[in-house]
C-alpha cells in the first residue's frame, strides 16, 4: 500500500465568537489517501491555517521537509517510523508546539488507515484493550456575563450531565485571567463560591473537577485561593498557573490535598517528562492531535503508567478526537476518564455534524469500538458547508 495524496480542510462556523475561550469553532481535518482507496481522518485542535501551511509546505532542505512531502509514496502501515520521519525532518521548524499538531493530526490518520486495512479497531494495534470501557467526564462551558448568570448556567449544566447519565463533570471556572470567558473580570478569590454552588446543586456523590485555565501567575497567591477548594471533595483542579510555571505547579503539588492536572497543550513525551519529573503533576492530560498523535499520546500514557500518575486526556473538538481518545484510554490501564461531551448537549454545528454516527455513552460508559480504525467517517454535507474559503 503507497499514500497518494494528503488533503486538508480548514472548517469554520460561519458565526465565530473571536472573544470566546471555544475551539470548537474551527478544526484542522486531514485525509490521507492510498492507492488501494482506504483513506484515513485526523484532527488536531490547533490553529488550523497554521497547520495546513505547515503540512502542505514544499520542502527546503533535509531539516526543513513539509510533512506532506515526507508521507507521499510512503507505506501507511508503518506508522511509528513515519512519525519518527516527519518529526526529524521537520526538526528545523517544528519539535514542538504547531509543528507537533501538524504531526499529531496526520499520525491519527494513519493509524485510522492502519486500523481499517488490518480490519480492526486501532486499540487493538495499541498493546489491547487494558480497560472494558472508559467513563466520561462531560467538560461543561457555562453561559453569562455576570457572576450571578455564570454560577446558574454552570450550575445548570452540571444537574443536566448528572440526569444525562454522565458519572463525572468537569467545570470550567475561568472568572478572570488571560482566558476569561464572555468578558468576565471578576475577582478569582471567587471561584471557591461559583464551586459551592454547583457542588450543592448535584450533591456529595457526583465526581466534580475544576478548570480554572491559567488564572494566576503567582504560586502563593493562586494557592490561598485553591486551599478553600479542598472542602469540596474535587477529583483534580486543571491548569491554575501558566504552563511553564513549571516550579510553581510543583509547589502547588506539594501544598495542596487536592490532584493537580495539566497537560491540554504539551507536545511530545518530552514536556511531559518534564511536567512529571520536576512539575510533580499527578494527572497528565495528552490532547491526542495536540500531542503529536495516537503514536506520542500511548508513549506519555506508559510514561505516567511508570511513574504512578493517571491520565485524563483532554478532547475538545469533534468525533473524530473523541475516537482517537477512546482508543487509547481503553489501552491505559492508568486513564481513569475521558473528556467527552455528546454531540446533542453542544452548541456548536461543527462538533454536532462532522462525522455520522460517533462513539456514545451507554450506561454512564463509553464502550470498547468495535469498528476498524478509528471507526468514525467525515459527514461530507458538512465539510463542504464550513470549508473556509481561505
Amino acid at each position: 500500500m503507497e499514500i497518494t495524496d494528503v488533503i486538508c480542510h480548514v472548517l469554520l462556523l460561519p458565526d465565530l465568537h473571536a472573544e470566546d475561550t471555544d475551539g470548537s469553532q474551527d478544526d484542522i481535518v486531514v485525509e490521507i489517501h492510498t492507492d488501494e482507496g482506504i483513506i484515513g481522518i485526523g484532527e488536531s485542535d490547533t490553529n488550523p491555517w497554521g497547520a495546513r501551511a505547515i503540512i502542505e509546505s514544499p520542502t527546503i532542505h533535509t531539516m526543513a521537509l513539509g510533512l506532506k512531502d515526507v508521507l507521499i509514496g510512503q507505506d501507511p502501515l508503518q506508522v511509528e517510523a513515519l512519525w519518527d520521519r516527519m518529526y526529524v525532518g521537520s526538526m528545523h521548524y517544528g519539535r514542538r508546539g504547531l509543528g507537533i499538531n501538524a504531526i499529531g493530526a496526520l499520525d491519527m490518520a494513519l493509524w485510522d488507515i492502519k486500523g481499517k486495512a488490518l480490519g480492526v479497531p486501532c486499540w487493538q494495534l495499541l498493546g489491547g484493550a487494558q480497560q472494558p470501557a472508559i467513563k466520561p467526564y462531560a467538560s461543561l462551558q457555562p453561559r453569562g456575563k455576570d457572576l450571578d448568570s455564570y454560577s446558574k448556567s454552570l450550575a445548570e449544566w452540571a444537574v443536566r450531565a448528572k440526569e444525562y447519565g454522565f458519572p463525572a463533570a468537569k467545570l470550567e471556572v475561568t472568572l478572570s485571567g488571560p482566558y476569561a470567558h464572555h468578558g468576565l473580570d471578576e475577582p478569582a478569590e471567587l471561584v471557591p463560591e461559583v464551586v459551592r454552588v454547583c457542588r450543592e446543586a448535584v450533591g456529595p456523590d457526583f465526581v466534580l473537577m475544576v478548570d480554572v485555565q491559567y488564572t494566576w501567575s503567582d504560586a502563593g497567591e493562586c494557592l490561598q485561593t485553591l486551599k478553600r477548594l479542598e472542602e469540596f471533595d474535587l477529583f483534580f483542579i486543571e491548569t491554575p498557573l501558566q504552563m511553564d510555571d513549571i516550579d510553581g505547579i510543583a509547589f502547588l503539588h506539594d501544598n495542596l490535598n487536592i490532584r493537580i492536572a495539566y497537560g491540554e497543550w504539551q507536545t511530545t513525551r518530552f514536556e511531559f517528562i518534564e511536567l512529571m519529573d520536576r512539575g510533580k503533576i499527578d494527572v497528565a492530560q495528552p490532547d491526542v492531535g495536540r500531542v503529536g498523535g495516537l503514536t506520542e499520546a500511548k508513549r506519555v500514557c506508559d510514561l505516567a503508567a511508570d511513574r504512578d500518575r493517571l491520565i485524563v486526556p483532554h478532547c475538545w473538538k469533534s468525533g473524530i478526537g473523541i475516537a482517537a481518545s477512546v482508543h487509547m484510554a481503553v489501552t491505559a490501564p492508568n486513564c481513569a476518564y475521558v473528556e467527552y461531551l455528546p454531540a446533542e448537549l453542544c452548541h456548536s454545528a461543527l462538533r454536532r455534524e462532522l462525522v455520522g454516527e460517533e462513539l456514545c455513552m451507554e450506561n454512564g460508559v463509553i464502550p470498547l469500538p468495535t469498528q476498524p480504525g478509528l471507526g468514525v467517517e467525515l459527514n461530507r454535507d458538512t465539510v463542504e458547508r464550513l470549508r473556509s474559503p481561505v
